[in-house]
C-alpha cells in the first residue's frame, strides 16, 4: 500500500492522540495492524505522536525496511526504542478492548514509569471516517458483490435446503474476489462468510447483536442456516459479508419461490421507503438516534412493528458503521448521538420478518458525503422471483 496512505491514517490516529495527551500508541492487534501497516504481521507498530512509526515484526521473516526491526520477544522493543533516540512515553495506549489480559499487562511492563490507556475507542474513532483510498475500495467491493448476487438464481434448485444453497452463494462470492473472513469487532460474535435465512429461521433469535440470527446448524455456531427446506410460497435473504480488499461491505437481497403473498410485498415496500426516506435526510451533521427513530415511526404506521428487525427477539438497531471489521462506528440506534461526518461508511439494514413466509427487507452500504449520502452497493432492490419448475 503506498506510503503516503499509511501516514494518512497514522497521522488521524496522532491527531486524536494529541487530543488527549497520549505520546505514544503500542498496536498489535490484526486489523489495526492492516490499517496502519497496511499488512497483518506478528509484531507490533510503535507509534511516536511526533516521531515516524516503528515496526518490530516476528513473523514473517522477509519484510524489511526502514524503521522495521526483527524481534523474537516484545521485551526487546524497549532497548530498540532507545536505540532510535526516542524518549520512554509518559503517557501510552494499548488497545484495551482487543487483547488479552495477559498480552495487556505484559506489554504495560515494559513501560513501568509511563501511565497506560486503553487505545482502542480512539483508534476505532480514527477509522470511523474513511480515506478516499478506503472509499474507492468500498466502491470496487459493492460492484463485485452485486455481482455476485445477481447470479444467485442461477444456482437455485428445486429440492435445495438453506444449506446447500448457502454453500452455492459463498462460492460464487469467493469467485467474484470475497477473502471469506467475516471480521467482526468483539470476542462474543462469531459467523461464518455470513447468513442465508429462509422462511421460519429469520426469526429464530440469536445470541450474538445481528440484526436477524438463524438458529444455525449446531450449537457451537447458532446463527445462520439450519437445514430448512427452502419452499414454494416462501423466501429466503442473503446477507453476506464482502471482504473484498479486506473491508466489510454490507448488502442484504431478498428472493422467493414463485410468488409470495401480498403483504410480504407490502412490507418489503416498507422497508425501501425506511431506506429512501432516511437515505434523503442523512448528511454530515445528522444525528444517529434521529434515523433511528424515523424508521421506528414510519414502520409503526405501516402496522409492522412487531416484526421490524425479528419477532420476539428485535434488534435495536437499524444500522452500524462498516470498515476492516463489520461493526464499526457509528451506529445506528436509539440514544445514540454521534451525528454523521463526511467519509463516514455505514450499512442500513431495515428488515421485517412474517411467519410462514421469510424476511424481507434491504441492506445497502452507503458513504456519507459533504452533502448527503451515496449508496455504495448498486443492485435489484425488489424481491427476486424465481420461476418453480413444472
Amino acid at each position: 500500500m503506498l506510503q503516503p496512505e499509511l501516514k494518512l491514517r497514522r497521522d488521524k490516529i496522532r491527531w486524536f492522540m494529541a487530543q488527549q495527551g497520549i505520546d505514544a500508541a503500542l498496536i498489535t492487534c490484526n486489523v489495526n495492524l492492516l490499517y496502519t501497516f497496511g499488512r497483518i504481521v506478528s509484531g507490533y507498530l510503535y507509534l511516536p505522536l511526533n516521531s515516524p512509526a516503528l515496526l518490530f515484526i516476528k513473523r514473517p521473516n522477509n519484510i524489511s525496511g526502514e524503521h522495521i526491526f526483527s524481534i523474537r520477544k516484545p521485551e526487546q522493543i524497549i532497548e530498540l526504542i532507545t536505540e532510535n533516540n526516542l524518549p520512554m512515553p509518559t503517557k501510552l495506549m494499548l488497545e484495551g478492548d482487543e487483547l488479552s489480559y495477559t498480552e495487556y499487562n505484559r506489554l504495560a511492563a515494559l513501560f513501568p514509569e509511563s501511565e497506560i490507556v486503553n487505545g482502542t475507542p480512539l483508534i476505532r474513532q480514527a477509522r470511523s471516517t474513511k480515506t478516499p483510498i478506503e472509499i474507492e475500495m468500498f466502491h470496487r467491493s459493492g460492484i463485485a458483490h452485486a455481482k455476485a448476487y445477481d447470479k444467485i438464481p442461477s444456482v437455485y434448485h428445486p429440492g435445495m435446503t438453506d444449506r446447500e444453497l448457502a454453500i452455492e452463494v459463498e462460492r460464487l462470492m469467493r469467485l467474484e474476489g470475497s477473502l471469506g473472513i467475516f471480521r467482526v469487532f468483539g470476542q462474543s460474535m462469531e459467523i461464518f462468510m455470513g447468513s442465508l435465512l429462509a422462511g421460519d429461521n429469520a426469526a429464530n433469535p440469536s445470541p450474538f447483536d445481528f440484526a436477524l440470527g438463524g438458529e444455525g446448524l449446531d450449537p457451537a455456531l447458532p446463527v445462520g442456516v439450519n437445514d430448512t427446506p427452502i419452499k414454494e410460497g416462501q423466501c429466503f435473504m442473503v446477507d453476506m459479508g464482502g471482504n473484498f480488499y479486506g473491508y466489510m461491505g454490507d448488502m442484504s437481497r431478498v428472493y422467493s419461490i414463485g410468488k409470495l403473498s401480498d403483504e410480504a410485498y407490502t412490507a418489503h415496500q416498507v422497508c425501501l421507503d425506511i431506506q429512501n426516506e432516511i437515505a434523503s435526510i442523512a448528511k454530515p451533521g445528522t444525528v444517529c438516534e434521529d434515523m433511528y427513530n424515523t424508521a421506528i415511526e414510519m414502520v409503526t404506521k405501516a402496522g409492522f412493528a412487531k416484526n421490524f428487525m425479528g419477532i420476539g427477539q428485535q434488534a435495536r438497531f437499524i444500522g452500524h458503521g462498516i470498515g476492516l471489521e463489520i461493526n464499526e462506528m457509528p451506529v445506528i440506534a436509539p440514544r445514540m448521538k454521534q451525528k454523521l461526518e463526511p467519509g463516514m461508511v455505514f450499512a442500513l439494514e431495515p428488515k421485517i420478518v412474517l411467519p410462514g413466509v421469510g424476511p424481507v427487507g434491504v441492506e445497502n452500504s452507503w458513504v456519507v458525503t459533504n452533502e448527503g449520502v451515496e449508496k455504495l452497493t448498486i443492485c435489484n432492490e425488489e424481491i427476486v422471483e424465481i420461476e418453480v419448475s413444472n
